[in-house]
């Protein structure tokens, strides 16, 4: 089976949901002109803790996907999986079309494995040696919202190359990705209003720590969700 790459797309597929529609995911959306002082050392590098919108849809009518968001309300990153859900093969791009990193399902008997590929273009230059990561379930065991759930991620320059640097742990609702000495990188959960008021169960709110590549942290969050069937 042949997989049609994200950007080559026909002229029906390119309707994009109205703005209003976005504000109402991230209602802290403002317009501001960029200066000297908001350039970075990466683009995907944090300085310090920051907190990001994912909508579990896309931006493209009647396709399947997601949407991410950063704390001034710029989209940062996208995936349409067009007519498909779980597809076998899934690709992170930034709001421009690049492809940052390919996600490509593996099965295993009853385990489900996702394995992630940084892109080589230069629209996904890094600051690390994370060129390439895998995440499988630690056990099988039946989905259920009240039980915990732990992940294994393991990551490299290469698939030769791989070391087991990190976990997920998902309970109560949140997901929790840290290295594997415990040390927190980022955390998953509901988006809550200013009121304090939950959103829709596809609205999420994900805080990375400082110094984190918070691509690697989308595309392991994005490995969870197709590992449970959600996007």
């Amino acid at each position: 089976m042949q997989y049609r790459r994200p950007f080559e797309t026909k002229s029906w597929q390119n309707r994009i949901c109205p703005a209003e529609t976005m504000v109402k995911i991230h209602p802290d959306d403002v317009t501001t002109t960029s200066g000297a002082g908001d350039e970075t050392i990466s683009p995907y590098l944090t300085t310090e803790p920051e907190s990001f919108t994912i909508w579990m849809k896309s931006l493209v009518f009647n396709t399947n996907g997601c949407t991410v968001f950063n704390s001034k309300g710029r989209i940062i990153y996208r995936v349409d999986n067009y007519n498909s859900k779980s597809c076998r093969e899934v690709y992170l791009m930034d709001l421009s079309g690049h492809v940052l990193f390919t996600l490509r399902g593996q099965k295993f008997g009853l385990f489900k494995t996702w394995e992630g590929y940084r892109s080589s273009s230069e629209t996904a230059e890094s600051t690390t040696k994370l060129e390439y990561f895998r995440v499988k379930n630690k056990v099988f065991q039946i989905p259920n919202k009240d039980s915990s759930s732990s992940y294994r991620v393991v990551a490299g320059s290469c698939r030769n190359d791989e070391q087991y640097c990190y976990k997920m742990v998902n309970h109560g609702g949140s997901l929790v990705i840290e290295e594997n000495c415990g040390k927190l990188l980022a955390e998953v959960k509901r988006k809550q209003s200013r009121n304090g008021l939950k959103l829709g169960e596809d609205v999420l709110t994900m805080t990375v720590e400082s110094q984190v590549d918070h691509s690697f942290i989308v595309g392991l969050v994005l490995a969870h969700s197709l590992i449970n069937c959600i996007l």
